[in-house]
């Protein structure tokens, strides 16, 4: 088993990896849109979707994993109206994909979060 860590403060203060892959298996956390070089938060859903994406795409890589390995997709958004906002930029970050998904309305741990994507990838 490896576990992927993007250096964020979040996880090693949760105690979390970004990643763990096990096997044809690639289990990516919760991402929210954070720019960690700058640890900064877009305002816009639609950018955080964004962020959250490159940081998703560029852990699946360093796992040796391509987004068209992407199986499963879970969304979660803190407000329903922010599907119209956020959908463009999902459409796009996985329109050749097209992975089983799943979005739900729930709060996040920071009232600036507003878009928090998880992915598994299977490689086989």
């Amino acid at each position: 088993m490896r576990r992927i860590s993007t250096g964020s403060p979040f996880e090693a203060a949760l105690g979390y990896s970004r990643a763990v892959v096990k096997g044809p298996w690639c289990f990516v956390s919760g991402t929210t849109g954070y720019d960690y070089a700058a640890m900064t938060m877009p305002d816009g859903a639609a950018e955080q979707a964004g962020n959250a994406f490159a940081t998703i795409f560029a852990t699946l890589a360093e796992a040796g994993f391509a987004p068209a390995d992407i199986v499963r997709v879970q969304y979660t958004v803190t407000d329903p109206a922010l599907v119209e906002e956020i959908a463009p930029v999902v459409g796009e970050a996985l329109k050749e994909v097209r992975p089983a998904a799943t979005m739900v309305v729930a709060g996040l741990i920071r009232p600036e979060m507003k878009v928090e994507i998880e992915v598994t990838a299977f490689r086989g």
